[in-house]
């Protein structure tokens, strides 16, 4: 029996996490400390891959500044052998990401993004790589959220449900059995538990023997083993890589054994790429240089732990677009706020990184009783299993919401000390991608919302607010007022 090692390192939902942090006497993550640790994996061993499952743009200031160019460059030096979509890959919009698509030295799968018109893929569904002889296939799969991210991109579509991509896999797969094959790994971007139940759909006969993850942003200690297969996810950022080391059976063509680990990145372990560095560092110096000015200063760091619960950074931003406005309550998207801290002296970039998606805010109007279906749709058992990815709002001031787990009712649903009744009509605001996602997002019918009253945007721009409000204040402070209480 002939056998080869193969090493294969994955990362997912990077978001532009491109510099090394200080902790403790060393340094932590970084794209140039990533790069040093994959070119020493790839100095020491003879067979080795790097995999990106998805989501490389957003998060930061570099990123969007260059609206996703710097990240394909840095990408480039970093030399991933493949990569799958995240469904951020679109924020700058199908076009653009086409573009990027050109500039990218390194090839990028998707095999359920189409044009509807035709069903036309729009990327190459799968890849089959060659290591020194190893032939290693990788077939990309995207999550449903990639439709909500394009609304307005009418034309495109995808199969959206698991059982569906099950199906595309093995499609893929039979059509391409005489082709000698020694790895098949599947590069999703659909969550961990859409992993799993994708896993349990899989025909063992179609030879998967690996699922790399992204979405969730879960970090495993170990595979999770669904029907033989196994799922692994490496969190968020570049503070970590998973690497598995993979013995291969070559005259039978299947994976024989593994062994993975998740490595943590940082100066300990890693030396930094001097090429990445020097890149990285120009990009840096463009950026500091247009926004490192102060827009404001808090009393004390301001938090957002999870965006399953009330924050400080909810209620300060939820605060700043309800207020003298025509609408009594804004529901500002949790996951809009994209850093856990800030303050206590805000800077523009801060700002920026923090409040990524700027775009308009719509007002709508909504009886008592819709606006309870809708609250209590989001607050679902499913938002506080472990690997949760569901949509959650933050509240204004004036807003009160006791859930109880146990019960799944409201024991309290208040506005400004009154009890919401079934048939009052209550004025909400909601960022563009949940207006634009209201039936999925909420659960009620977006038809019958505006049977009520015709949406009418009231915001062209809501970081314009929030910078304009900030930069006008000082010593700004925001606490934990009870507005979303869960019980149970």
């Amino acid at each position: 029996m002939a056998t080869e090692k193969l090493v294969l390192l994955h990362s997912n939902d990077m978001h532009g996490d491109f510099l090394a942090e200080p902790k403790e006497g060393f340094h932590e993550g970084g794209v140039p400390l990533l790069s040093g640790f994959i070119r020493k994996v790839r100095s020491e061993e003879d067979n080795v891959l790097f995999a990106i499952a998805g989501d490389m743009f957003r998060g930061s200031i570099i990123d969007s500044e260059y609206r996703g160019f710097s990240t394909i460059e840095l990408m480039n030096f970093l030399s991933p052998d493949i990569v799958t979509l995240g469904n951020h890959e679109v924020d700058y919009g199908l076009a653009h990401l086409l573009f990027l698509e050109r500039c990218a030295k390194f090839p990028v799968v998707n095999a359920n993004m189409y044009i509807k018109s035709n069903h036309a893929r729009l990327f190459e569904p799968y890849k089959i790589l060659d290591v020194n002889g190893l032939k290693v296939m990788f077939i990309g799969i995207i999550t449903e959220e990639v439709l909500n991210s394009t609304r307005s991109e009418e034309i495109i579509g995808s199969f959206i449900d698991v059982w569906q991509a099950a199906k595309q896999v093995g499609v893929i797969i039979d059509n391409y059995k005489t082709t000698r094959v020694d790895l098949t790994v599947l590069l999703t971007h659909i969550g961990f538990d859409q992993d799993q139940e994708l896993a349990k759909l899989l025909d063992p006969n179609w030879g998967v023997d690996l699922i790399i993850g992204g979405h969730t942003h879960t970090l495993l200690e170990e595979p999770c083993i669904v029907n033989g297969i196994p799922i692994v996810q490496v969190g968020v950022g570049t503070d970590q890589i998973g690497r598995f080391d993979i013995m291969i059976d070559t005259d039978e063509h299947k994976m024989l054994s593994y062994d993975w680990k998740c490595i943590p990145i940082t100066s300990k372990n890693c030396e930094t790429d001097p090429v990445l560095e020097s890149v990285l560092r120009s990009y840096k110096t463009r950026t500091d240089e247009k926004y490192m000015r102060i827009i404001t200063n808090f009393n004390r760091t301001l938090t957002h732990p999870s965006r399953y619960q009330e924050t400080e950074l909810g209620n300060l931003f939820a605060d700043l677009l309800q207020v003298d406005s025509s609408f009594e309550v804004m529901l500002m998207g949790s996951g809009s706020i994209r850093l856990k801290q800030m303050g206590p002296i805000v800077q523009y970039q801060e700002l920026k990184e923090c409040l990524p998606f700027n775009a308009p805010v719509w007002m709508l109007e909504v009886t008592g009783s819709q606006f309870r279906r809708m609250i209590l749709f989001m607050l679902r058992d499913e938002a506080f299993s472990p690997d949760a990815h569901t949509e959650f709002y933050q509240v204004s001031k004036g807003m009160k919401i006791v859930y109880s787990r146990s019960r799944h009712e409201l024991l309290e649903f208040s506005l400004n000390e009154k009890a919401i009744e079934d048939d009052q009509i209550i004025r909400i605001a909601l960022q563009d991608y949940h207006f634009k996602n209201f039936s999925e997002f909420f659960n009620v019918p977006f038809e019958e919302v505006c049977a009520n009253k015709k949406p009418r945007m009231v915001i062209t721009e809501d970081f314009s607010i929030f910078e304009e409000l900030l930069s006008s204040m000082n010593n700004v402070d925001a606490h934990v007022e009870g507005r979303i209480t869960v019980l149970d």
